[in-house]
């Protein structure tokens, strides 16, 4: 047997932390049972640990800089050890003391209202020793692109990402060894506004964080002689701004000049910031898949690229031209009735301006031009082209850009139409999660919080979303108020001042504790419970504070539903400005039982009393109140009690009815709104599954294989997508995509269930001939598929990671399951 897989802080080979005792952790290759393990570094030795547990906690305290080799060796079940698994990790700078470097900023006085050029820094060294180590530690307020000897440091696009940088500002290490050689060196840095200075949210608010952009960079190298020189931010390095890039903004795109090069004519100003740099420890923003496009000429006569799926991302091309030569590009999702290229889908424009642009406007430098877009990211399939030059397919790139997010959950079925659902649910995840959980990558580009919460599950099934999900709190934690308040959207730049009511708002607010509750559940860490406790108890106050004596909360905005079918309830902007008592009083009990379990869980038995007293309070009144007439076709008022166990026996019954009639009366297409739609199948198959699959196989609007139907490659924000011309909704939103998690945790029944055990329960139904899955969990890669014979028997498969184990819920009985491959037949 042999550790496999090995993370630290559920990262692989980490390089800049600042977690102390960081948790290590494996997975389990060959054998059946992990019957010991040993952990050793350089400095520290566990010795046999007699545990079947795979993880564990670097207990040595660390300092700055201090890199760990570390190896892991396991006993299987015979008592027999195993060959070594290496890996590594290495700390960052860990005090404000680390830091000799000073901020440094252009050397001009930033107007709020105006708008820069990219600004050009670099520093000239000698160096005359052979090199046997360097690190940059390198952030900024704004966006960042280092080179070193004209080669670029590391391969984090849009750095440092996207935090509230009056609070957390993050650093990126780089191990830059093999860009530092002999002689004469140059490092260059590039700084462009970003989120911290240029557009954010739906209408482009600018200069959210400040109005001023600045760099921090500290270069440290150690040499074979063991001596260590430090290059580091200061006014002595040269500044200009009359470099290449005229105009960057994340949101808006670039104004290039390809024949400009800077001149570094001027000094860096020395400047400040009051929020001392921090790793993110988080998985980095990357470039991943490229696309070559479709080139034809749109009916307004101009060149349309059709690179044929959905994404978040920018450009690359290159092209012969002559000397202010020009191109000018436009990126969006949506072709309008005549097959041009439309924003309007994902604009919102005033007669001052329209957000987002996604434009590229660029003057061509004499000869071969080289272009990738460096600071701004784009939502698209599409690009309409003016040109002054030839371009051909062959020279142009989309690159998808997004947090490295590994897959690890795959669902296949007999349904092509499910199967690029989940496809579509894959891309619409990549496209937004570009260091926050966005709700799209076009018009808002906003962290909120209810997306989060509803999608953490299907998220968690898709890919390693362990370390994302822990930097998002963070982001979340950093708004809360003094009253426990927690926001609606984290970061929070670009938020409509109308909005700020809204902060607090239940199913949205609540990913502070609902996020932190289902990462323990799935990823077995309940650090994460201790880390964020007082901040999650704050909350559950603030949320007990709105509750009436008679138990129902009648206080306080918010959402509710939100988004329902317009035939089933019209979106009125008057429901954001009233409270929704059924919402607010059936999610605080929710929440509060939630809360009270994290209690018992952290042995805080006073406090696990007060959040269950709560909620039973609000449970009941919700019965009392909200339960009395559950006749209604709005399938949101029926799913949301159902499946957050808020009715009585008799009145779940009733519920349950009512439901199937509601769907029998809307043509079994989806009637719920934002909150509930995730929650719907999970409720059906409790009544009859057979009503679960028939909602799910629904190809009608609203319904989920629609979008599919319809040629979707992504999920989209409402369910009219491509049909509905004229109105403002984004083609990639991935939250309606949240069903895939039923795919998982029911269809095929995987389901985590403690420390090395799972629960699987698959759930044939419908007309599918068959389902699989396979999913990568924290604790090995667990699969589960059923197979429909000619005859209507079932054959089901199953494969259970070593030193696992299963409850196995098949054919009408249950067995428990070890390690290995497992098939069942159940008769028709």
């Amino acid at each position: 047997m042999r550790a496999a897989r090995l993370r630290c802080e559920f990262l692989s080979d980490p390089l800049g932390l600042d977690r102390q005792a960081p948790r290590l952790s494996w997975t389990c290759e060959g054998g059946l049972q992990q019957s010991a393990f040993r952990v050793v570094s350089e400095l520290w030795d566990s010795g046999k640990v007699r545990s079947s547990s795979m993880h564990t906690v670097y207990p040595r305290g660390l300092s700055s800089r201090e890199r760990v080799q570390w190896k892991v060796q396991l006993w299987d079940e015979n008592d027999v050890p195993g060959e070594w698994s290496e890996a590594c990790f290495e700390m960052g700078l860990l005090s404000p003391q680390d830091w000799s470097a000073e901020w440094i900023t252009g050397d001009y006085r930033s107007k709020r209202r105006e708008r820069y050029p990219v600004d050009c820094f670099r520093k000239c060294f000698a160096v005359t020793k052979e090199v046997r180590q360097a690190r940059l530690y390198i952030t900024a307020c704004g966006l960042y692109e280092a080179r070193i000897n004209g080669l670029r440091a590391g391969d984090f696009v849009l750095a440092p990402g996207h935090t509230d940088y009056t609070k957390r500002v993050q650093y990126q290490t780089y191990d830059v060894t093999d860009l530092v050689g002999n002689g004469e060196q140059e490092i260059t840095v590039w700084l462009a506004d970003g989120w911290y200075r240029g557009s954010t949210g739906a209408w482009g608010l600018t200069c959210q964080y400040g109005t001023e952009t600045k760099i921090l960079a500290q270069l440290e190298i150690m040499y074979e002689d063991g001596s260590r020189e430090t290059v580091a931010t200061d006014g002595s390095w040269e500044w200009s701004d009359d470099g290449p890039i005229r105009f960057a903004d994340n949101k808006d795109g670039e104004v290039v000049e390809a024949f400009r090069t800077p001149q570094y004519r001027g000094r860096a100003r020395v400047t400040s910031h009051k929020v001392v740099p921090a790793a993110s420890n988080n998985v980095p923003v990357r470039e991943h898949e490229t696309f070559r496009p479709v080139i034809t000429t749109a009916p307004n006569g101009k060149l349309l690229l059709d690179f044929g799926q959905n994404m978040a991302g920018y450009v690359a091309f290159h092209v012969q031209a002559r000397v202010g030569q020009r191109m000018f590009w436009r990126f969006g999702e949506l072709l309008d009735a005549e097959g041009n290229l439309t924003l309007k889908n994902i604009q919102c424009v005033s007669k001052k301006k329209a957000s987002p642009l996604q434009e590229i406007d660029y003057t061509c430098g004499e000869g071969r031009n080289d272009y990738k877009t460096r600071f701004a990211v784009f939502g698209f399939r599409y690009a309409e082209v003016e040109t002054e030059v030839e371009l051909r397919a062959e020279d142009v790139t989309a690159i998808a850009v997004y947090s490295d997010l590994r897959q690890c959950g795959f669902f296949e079925s007999s349904n092509d139409l499910l199967n690029r659902l989940v496809k579509a649910t894959e891309w619409s995840t990549k496209s937004n999660s570009l260091d926050v959980p966005t709700d799209c990558p076009t018009r808002e580009r906003h962290g909120w919080t209810g997306d989060a919460q509803i999608f953490f599950g299907t998220a968690a099934y898709l890919f390693d979303y362990a370390a994302f999900a822990r930097k998002y709190l963070r982001d979340v934690y950093d708004w809360q108020r003094k009253d426990g308040c927690l926001p609606q959207i984290a970061p929070y730049g670009g938020v409509d001042f109308y909005m700020n009511t809204m902060n607090g708002s239940v199913g949205w607010s609540d990913v502070g504790i609902l996020m932190p509750y289902r990462f323990w559940k799935v990823y077995g860490d309940r650090r994460i419970l201790t880390e964020y406790y007082e901040g999650m108890k704050k909350y559950a106050c603030f949320m007990i504070g709105r509750v009436s004596k008679d138990g129902v909360v009648r206080r306080g905005q918010s959402y509710g539903e939100w988004a329902e079918p317009a035939d089933v309830q019209p979106n009125d902007w008057k429901d954001m400005i009233l409270p929704h008592p059924e919402v607010g009083t059936a999610y605080t009990a929710y929440v509060l039982e939630c809360m009270a379990q994290i209690a018992d869980e952290l042995r805080v038995t006073e406090d696990a009393e007060v959040f269950r007293e709560v909620s039973n309070r609000c449970r009941k009144a919700y019965q009392r109140v909200f339960a009395k007439d559950l006749d209604t076709d709005r399938q949101a008022l029926l799913v949301r009690p159902l499946a957050l166990g808020l009715l009585d026996e008799e009145q779940k019954a009733a519920a349950g009815k009512r439901l199937i009639r509601a769907l029998d009366n809307y043509g079994w297409r989806l009637g719920t709104g934002f909150l509930s739609t995730p929650l719907i199948l999970d409720v059906l198959a409790e009544i009859d599954i057979e009503a679960a699959y028939r909602l799910l196989e629904n190809e009608e609007m609203p319904g989920w294989l629609f979008m599919p139907k319809e040629g979707a490659t992504t999920i989209w924000e409402s369910w009219e997508g491509t049909k509905a011309q004229g109105g403002i909704a984004s083609l990639n939103h991935y939250s309606k995509g949240a069903v895939c998690e039923w795919l998982f945790s029911a269809m095929c029944g995987i389901r985590v269930d403690g420390e090395n055990h799972f629960r699987i329960a698959p759930r044939p139904g419908g007309h599918f001939t068959y389902a699989k899955a396979r999913y990568e969990s924290v604790y090995g890669c667990v699969e589960s598929g059923w197979e429909r014979g000619e005859d209507g028997s079932l054959m089901f498969r199953v494969v259970i990671p070593a030193n696992c184990t299963a409850q196995v819920c098949v054919g009408g009985e249950t067995r428990e399951a070890g390690p290995g491959e497992w098939t069942w037949q159940a008769r028709a």
